[in-house]
């Protein structure tokens, strides 16, 4: 018998991940340098790591030899100052789909269902699938979340049901009141799952603590990853119902995150310099890049996060035209959008390489097309 035949048959129809391009790859495919390579593809901050997180991972690499703390101690005390929560109200994990895998472990199982948007972040359904449980895709028009559609599809089987704002990769949010009508609509079975991996980069972002306090089935998970910028050292976390956090621990692996990890989210929890701006490089990224797809006739959404959606007639054309250029961007097939790529936002400098690399993209596909194919002005 060979391994396919001896695994559990589900394995067999789990969807596989699949991460942004490494630069190395890219760089040795096309022969160019691999210092050459913009990547703009896995929504990475572009001003790179925290430099104070960089320095504690620095100082903690000379206790390698000891192992972690495996509670978080430290890192959950300091988020529970932040928060001005309990650190019993936090589990850290190793990224936010670690959160996302735990909480279908503790609450899914077969025969239960998990509610989603059917262009929503994918480890959502990589997680439920994973617990045996079934995935309830949603459809969601103009790329947007039906909050009201979410609540109908809940059922006596729904375990979960799951909302990020703004969502990757359709950028798309909700008011804080919205939500809350969502929230209220679920059975008392239901688990609310609200991923805020993006949130540091609004202004307005909603805040489900007060929904926490009052006993709602509520769950919030967050990252190092985005604004921090500690995107290799894998470190997320959830915070809810100290009952809640406790039972997500009695299925956590011991030592999930490693000492270097929890030394550098600690001290970038108080990196102000560094959220600010990064948060300021991106808003200005956004128009920057906004403005120059306007001004190339494209249509794209930008309404959260730091990405945006571009929709281009030959999505696998103009990917393979990028990297040929030295620039990794995302396509997003597997989300069903197939005619779009998803471009981080960078840098003014990364930005305007970007938009020199699509104008001469698209007119040399224009130049290529026959006269009575070419689009009009």
């Amino acid at each position: 018998m060979n391994y396919s035949e001896l695994v559990r048959p589900d394995v067999l129809n789990q969807p596989i991940y699949e991460p942004g391009k490494p630069i190395e790859y890219v760089a040795r495919e096309y022969g160019l340098e691999a210092a050459s390579i913009l990547k703009l593809a896995s929504n990475e901050n572009p001003l790179g790591p925290s430099p104070l997180g960089l320095e504690a991972a620095q100082r903690a690499l000379r206790e390698a030899h000891l192992y972690p703390d495996g509670g978080c101690t430290r890192l959950r005390e300091a988020l529970a100052q932040k928060f001005e929560l309990a650190a019993n109200q936090f589990i850290i994990t190793n990224g936010s789909n670690e959160f996302m895998t735990l909480l279908c472990q503790a609450f899914c199982g077969p025969g239960d269902e998990a509610v989603m948007g059917a262009q929503s972040f994918i480890a959502f359904k990589i997680g439920v699938l994973l617990a045996g449980a079934k995935p309830v895709e949603v459809p969601m028009p103009d790329m947007r979340h039906d909050l009201d559609a979410l609540a109908d599809a809940v059922t006596e089987r729904t375990k979960l049901v799951y909302l990020p704002c703004p969502n990757n990769p359709t950028g798309d949010c909700h008011s804080l009141a919205a939500i809350e009508a969502l929230i209220d609509r679920l059975p008392d079975h239901v688990i609310f799952c609200f991923d805020e991996a993006y949130a540091e980069y609004s202004d307005d972002a909603p805040d489900l603590r007060p929904l926490i306090a009052a006993g709602k089935k509520v769950v919030c998970c967050r990252t190092f990853s985005k604004i921090y910028g500690l995107a290799a050292f894998r470190i997320g976390y959830g915070y809810g119902a100290p009952e809640l956090m406790a039972l997500l621990n009695r299925v956590r692996a011991p030592f999930n995150v490693n000492a270097i990890a929890q030394a550098a989210a600690i001290a970038a929890l108080s990196d102000h310099e560094h959220v600010a701006r990064a948060k300021a490089v991106n808003h200005a990224g956004m128009h920057q890049l906004t403005q120059g797809f306007e001004a190339l006739g494209l249509e794209y959404r930008a309404e959260g996060g730091n990405f945006v959606l571009l929709k281009v007639e030959n999505p696998a054309q103009m990917f393979d035209s990028f990297q040929q250029q030295g620039i990794i961007v995302r396509p997003l097939k597997p989300y069903l959008l197939a005619q779009y790529i998803r471009v981080t936002i960078g840098t003014e400098t990364q930005n305007t390489r970007l938009l020199k690399c699509l104008e001469a993209t698209l007119h040399e596909g224009m130049s290529n097309s026959p006269p009575d194919e070419r689009p009009s002005k």
